[in-house]
């Protein structure tokens, strides 16, 4: 047995080494966000089986010899990036079908497995880099092949799968400046953060790469003034989400398609493309003067080439706009919350509420309902029971309209006391949080002491 124990201690030594290295080389967030915002302008490529079907979703099950590209060359799309000016790439890894275009060990269904036998991901991360670009990667957590859908979630199982593929990644092909996480708590795609544990994927990917900026696509869902669950916060403009030039104040990414849909379509060669003009005056140069990074789709054809008209309108964009340094720099910004919220669909109570605004409204993890204060009620407030001890060090309030609150007391109860958080004038911005050391509490409750107009909040979370 001793050889065993030795082992074991070996390798506990050498992750604890490991570990204190990452940390000992880990930038302050805010240093990364500013470096993300700098890079201005990038190239988001997506390509993997959907480009060998008529459908962005394709059959989950499409045989892996559809996968047949037959010219594939990275090069190309770097030189390409490199001529409309674009500092960095970022691949689609693994797309909502969930075909991985790596060398993984994780599963048969592979692009290694397919006809081409190529590792897209090593072709394109040398590619970009020996053209001076950095790399980025896309993953989508929601994968319809390997049944990580509603319904079939498996919380263990598939987050080790997971867990898995990102260690592939993010040890197998250098330096990564960020990773994509699509189809995780999203309304089109149902896996919550509970079911894969969005904490434990932040941290492992930071104990991997800890200058590695994780974004999940969840604009949608959250209110555009904090960062929930995401080191950048991101737009999807072609899905309705447009960035505020005039209010924004976070770091951001903002990304569209030049091609009428994300994958390759039989049509594109001949297809008017978005006007080079348009991207670069509304978009590029905007959103760069509002903290934000944009970031242009262009998909490769199956033979794994760029249409010919792509390439050009990247060249046109190249002439019309120069990559003037960094950007001015970024307001500092409250922490990204990373951790599941234990107050969410928690029971409730609180004053008089106005017409059917009641208070589970405050805490169902839906950001566009509301409880709603009674008119006639002066002092409003709202309570939730944790359902238990538990220990807590941020609570978020968020207002169903901004600058109703003006002062309110933040207090929780131990199971024989109420202790006092916060008590003074509220924050003018919608979203208020409220970090402290460590307490145990059994109630969290927000006792309005000052308002005006209908007082209502959207979301209390507690974490």
């Amino acid at each position: 047995m001793r050889p065993i124990r030795s082992e074991r201690a070996i390798l506990f030594l050498s992750f604890l080494l490991t570990a204190l290295l990452a940390a000992a080389q880990q930038k302050p967030l805010h240093e990364l966000q500013q470096a993300f915002v700098d890079l201005r302008f990038g190239m988001f490529i997506h390509y993997n089986m959907p480009t060998y079907s008529l459908e962005d979703w394709p059959d989950p099950d499409m045989p892996v010899s559809a996968f047949a590209p037959t010219h594939l060359d990275c090069h190309q799309w770097a030189k390409a990036a490199k001529a409309a000016g674009m500092t960095y790439g970022c691949l689609t890894t693994k797309h909502h079908s969930g075909f991985c275009i790596w060398d993984t060990k994780t599963t048969d269904y592979n692009s290694m497995q397919s006809p081409a036998h190529v590792d897209v991901v090593r072709q394109y991360v040398d590619a970009f880099r020996q053209e001076g670009l950095a790399v980025m990667l896309y993953y989508s957590i929601l994968d319809t092949h390997h049944r990580i859908r509603p319904g079939h979630i498996k919380p263990k199982k598939h987050t080790d799968y997971i867990k898995a593929q990102l260690r592939e990644l993010l040890t197998q092909y250098g330096d990564i400046t960020a990773l994509i996480i699509d189809g995780w708590d999203a309304p089109w795609s149902r896996i919550s953060y509970d079911e894969i544990s969005f904490p434990e994927i932040y941290d492992y990917v930071k104990s991997l790469q800890p200058n590695c900026l994780l974004m999940d696509l969840n604009a949608a869902k959250y209110p555009r003034e904090a960062l929930f669950y995401t080191d950048i916060k991101s737009y999807e403009q072609g899905a309705g989400q447009k960035i505020s030039t005039s209010e924004n104040r976070l770091p951001a990414l903002a990304c569209l398609s030049i091609q009428r849909t994300w994958f390759w379509k039989e049509s594109m060669p001949t297809d008017q493309l978005k006007d080079v003009r348009w991207l670069v005056e509304e978009n590029i140069r905007p959103y760069n003067e509002a903290y934000c990074n944009f970031i242009l789709n262009v998909a490769p054809n199956r033979e794994g080439l760029m249409d010919d008209n792509a390439v050009e309108a990247l060249r046109q964009i190249g002439q019309l706009w120069k990559h003037e340094g960094p950007t001015k720099p970024v307001p500092q910004c409250d922490p990204p919350i990373t951790l599941c919220n234990i107050a969410k669909r928690c029971p409730t109570e609180y004053s008089w509420s106005y017409d059917y605004g009641i208070g589970d409204f405050a805490n169902d993890d839906d950001f566009s309902s509301a409880w709603t204060s009674h008119p006639t009620v002066s002092e409003p407030w709202w309570e939730v029971d944790l359902q238990g001890t538990k220990s807590i060090s941020l609570v978020t309030i968020v207002e169903g309209k901004k600058g109703c609150m003006q002062a309110y007391r933040l207090e929780y109860s131990d199971g024989k006391l109420w202790h006092t958080l916060f008590e003074g004038d509220a924050p003018e911005c919608r979203v208020k949080q409220h970090r402290f050391p460590p307490v145990k509490a059994g109630r969290v409750r927000v006792a309005v002491i000052r308002h005006q107009g209908k007082l209502s909040i959207a979301e209390v979370g507690v974490y």
